[in-house]
């Protein structure tokens, strides 16, 4: 399946991107791909201009799908029509049992003052063991 994604292409802490038509099984960093449609810088605000919709709308036609950055990016622009798509992957919810277990777990904590306080033995009550008898 043809895929139209970034390519990054800029030096260490100067991100900058081409947009690329290639087979999805290839990946990010191969540096194969079919066609250069554009670029992308994300620190300078960029236009529209850099990217060649045409070809993105010709290669959409003969079947090649937008990643997911590239296609919030297209709605933002409105060059195609649609809602954005959540990359992030959704939290999962805490279930009720888990819930319930981790209060059990844990050690309640009180106050020193409702505490009950437990004699203190002075040196003198205390007893010696008694010797074992040499056998």
């Amino acid at each position: 399946m043809l895929m139209i994604r970034l390519q990054r292409v800029g030096r260490v802490h100067e991100p900058t991107f081409c947009v690329v038509v290639t087979d999805s099984k290839n990946g990010p960093k191969s540096g194969k791909f079919i066609e250069i449609i554009g670029s992308y810088d994300t620190r300078r605000d960029n236009d529209i201009k850099q990217i060649d919709v045409d070809r993105v709308k010709h290669w959409m036609s003969k079947g090649a799908q937008l990643s997911d950055t590239l296609h919030n990016y297209f709605v933002h622009k409105k060059v195609i029509e649609g809602k954005k798509v959540n990359k992030l992957p959704k939290k999962s919810p805490i279930k009720k049992e888990e819930a319930k277990e981790a209060p059990k777990t844990s050690a309640p904590v009180s106050s020193p003052a409702s505490a009950p306080v437990a004699p203190v033995a002075t040196p003198a009550e205390t007893v010696a063991p008694a010797e074992a008898p040499v056998a």
